[in-house]
């Protein structure tokens, strides 16, 4: 189950006095990290990323599995400890204050660490019993989450009968057993149905407005799209892009334009034209990137009014279009364009294995 970290027995802190240590509102970030670096091996999975994420926000890191999304968090989470750079959780150093860290972050990892045979009651009495809370504590916190996290009608049936969705909302219920102010969700909807998805959205967007914050990794563009405040888009290792959704569509264009070719045989002959046409009306340089298994070429769009001429050049040239769409960029388009490629594409997953 997610990791928790946070003051032994106590209940809820005041607005600005977390766990073990407080800060004030004059703190406006709550993870400053410059340059963090990891390397396994001669792997370097993490290569010199910067985040600063603000208080009371949802932060996303979006990238694909091996971007190294999984292996920041754990070393702002002093769960690895960097092998260059620094990163401070309110204030805070990760290496030489660990302790004061730990109090005041809760994390939910990719996958539940769960005792299968216990109940979901039995699995949170535990864990809260390990935070320091005493057993009526800890049973009437279990109760509390079971109920805010819709559990309580399987509270005591064992793990081993729960389905995906329902152990992922046990995991994010015991990272919040001390309700820390910094939550670490790392890919906290992977694998769950788009009904328990929105669920989680919801919880996570309640969990802000009563003043946390979170640092949430994902593959799901349209998860970053819909809770993230600001994101930082992850590749190899390195932060490529950071700002708001809107500022990250706006960086490839007003629009976007996809189109599908009929034949496949015509996919390199129509990038090339494409991309032509669109940098002389543009007046500067417009790259089109193509995906071949479906005849499909991308291309950023700044006026939507040219596209009737584009289609008579490519007719001209014998190209017929099977498919023509243009509208505001999405994410999706963003991460092909920064990149290269999708984000669903993988790379060696070193953060894997390392966990």
């Amino acid at each position: 189950m997610g990791a928790q970290f946070g003051r032994k027995g106590r209940a809820r802190p005041g607005p600005h006095s977390y766990g073990m240590t407080s800060y004030t509102p004059a703190d406006a970030l709550a993870i400053e990290a410059d340059g963090l670096v990891k390397v396994f091996g001669e792997q370097r999975a993490v290569d010199g990323v910067s985040l600063a994420v603000p208080q009371g926000a949802v932060y996303g890191v979006l990238g694909p599995n091996g971007a190294g999304k999984t292996t920041t968090i754990r070393m702002l989470a002093t769960l690895l400890r960097p092998d260059g750079g620094s990163a401070r959780i309110f204030g805070h150093d990760v290496r030489s204050e660990p302790t004061a860290v730990r109090s005041l972050i809760g994390v939910t990892g990719q996958y539940a660490s769960v005792d299968e045979k216990l109940s979901a009651t039995e699995n949170l009495i535990i864990f809260s019993r390990l935070l320091g809370l005493s057993r009526a504590d800890s049973r009437r916190r279990s109760t509390e989450l079971l109920e805010e996290f819709g559990l309580t009608e399987a509270a005591n049936k064992p793990l081993e009968n729960f389905s995906g969705g329902m152990r992922r909302r046990l995991d994010l219920a015991a990272s919040l057993i001390a309700t820390p102010p910094l939550l670490f969700l790392d890919e906290p909807t992977t694998g769950l149905d788009p009904r328990t998805r929105a669920q989680m959205w919801e919880t996570i967007r309640r969990l802000v407005r009563e003043g946390a914050t979170v640092l949430l990794t994902t593959q799901y563009l349209d998860e970053a799209d819909q809770l993230a405040d600001r994101i930082a888009v992850i590749d190899r290792g390195k932060v490529i892009a950071d700002g708001t959704s809107d500022e990250l569509k706006a960086s490839v264009g007003v629009s976007a334009l996809q189109l599908t070719v009929a034949d496949t045989g015509d996919l390199e002959q129509a990038r090339t034209l494409i991309g032509e046409f669109l940098s002389r009306a543009a007046g500067k340089l417009v790259e089109a990137t193509t995906v071949p298994e479906v005849g499909r070429i991308t291309a950023p769009l700044d006026d939507p009014s040219i596209t009737a001429d584009l289609l008579i050049r490519l007719r001209d040239n014998d190209i017929r279009v099977e498919e023509i769409t243009v509208s505001k960029p999405s994410l999706d388009e963003v991460f092909f364009a920064l990149t290269g490629h999708g984000a669903e594409d993988t790379s060696t997953d070193t953060e894997v294995s390392a966990a």
